[in-house]
């Protein structure tokens, strides 16, 4: 891969940021963790947290059939689903998830609130959410760590929302490591991933990696365009061709930088081959996808 880095000091340029910060939560540990995640987002941003309970309309359908069942999951044992029980748990969760909104955000002075919905989660989400807002997915919608899939509420909401999404792994701590930036060759797209990429690393004080998928045959001037772009705005980054190969190929050069975070467009080409959703959550690592 030919790289171009830039390391000069002038004024930064522009950063990208939230007007507000949305967390879906339904009270797992990963859920939690992402609120932890959005909390210093914001703390940074100083942007308003606003967490997301949905109550699964049809999960409360299920429980009216007799002959429904759920499993304890610390007994394994089996019972008969109770609506009534469950709309008493579901209010039970609400009211720590509250809480813990407060506990988290109001010694920082941020503002926040707890919004309860009821129906479908990507449609209750999608009509919160703005372009302007930041969307962070933590356990909710996800299949389980150890399948490295996303579910069909990650995945649609992923898809669909009119802004920025971060997918945010189990831990509460980000590893040493830079922020890496994977791009189409000549997308329009590109410009708010790399801005993203840019508020990353200035925040974290991390260095930064561009990564562009491109083919020998493409315009030789386009690293040299981003590394000028960059020097413009004063941002000590690394800027490397990557050839369009696939999913695994992306993943291994993304190891190979060292990277702590990974923003990409969701326009990149990358999401037309299959397993590529898979491969982002077999990098456990937050993963910040633009529109």
């Amino acid at each position: 891969m030919a790289d171009t880095t830039v390391s000069h000091k002038t004024p930064e340029p522009a950063p990208a940021v939230a007007r507000r910060i949305l967390v879906l939560l339904d009270g797992s540990r990963r859920s939690l963790a992402a609120l932890e995640a959005a909390a210093d987002i914001a703390r940074a941003q100083q942007a308003e947290v606003l967490g997301i309970f949905v109550e699964e309309v049809s999960l409360l359908r299920s429980a009216g059939y007799g002959f429904a069942r759920e499993v304890g999951r610390s007994s394994g044992v089996a019972r008969p689903m109770d609506v009534d029980a469950l709309e008493v748990r579901m209010q039970a969760t609400a009211e720590k998830l509250r809480r813990t909104l407060e506990r988290t955000l109001a010694p920082w002075g941020v503002a926040q609130a707890l919004r309860l919905c009821r129906g479908e989660v990507v449609e209750q989400v999608l009509g919160l959410v703005q372009p302007d807002d930041l969307l962070v997915l933590g356990g909710a919608g996800w299949s389980g760590i150890s399948s490295f899939k996303l579910g069909s509420t990650a995945r649609g909401l992923l898809r669909q929302a009119p802004g920025d999404v971060l997918l945010w792994p189990e831990s509460r701590s980000l590893p040493p490591g830079r922020v890496v930036v994977l791009l189409n060759h000549d997308q329009g797209a590109n410009h708010r991933a790399v801005r993203v990429g840019v508020e990353l690393a200035r925040r974290g004080q991390r260095a930064l990696t561009v990564l562009v998928r491109s083919d020998a045959a493409d315009d030789p001037e386009l690293l040299e365009e981003l590394a000028a772009m960059l020097e413009a705005g004063g941002i000590a980054a690394r800027v490397r061709r990557l050839p369009k190969a696939g999913a695994a190929a992306m993943a291994r050069a993304v190891r190979e930088e060292g990277a702590a975070q990974l923003v990409i467009s969701r326009q990149c080409s990358l999401f037309e081959q299959q397993g590529a959703e898979s491969l982002l959550c077999q990098l456990n690592l937050p993963v910040t996808i633009t529109p």
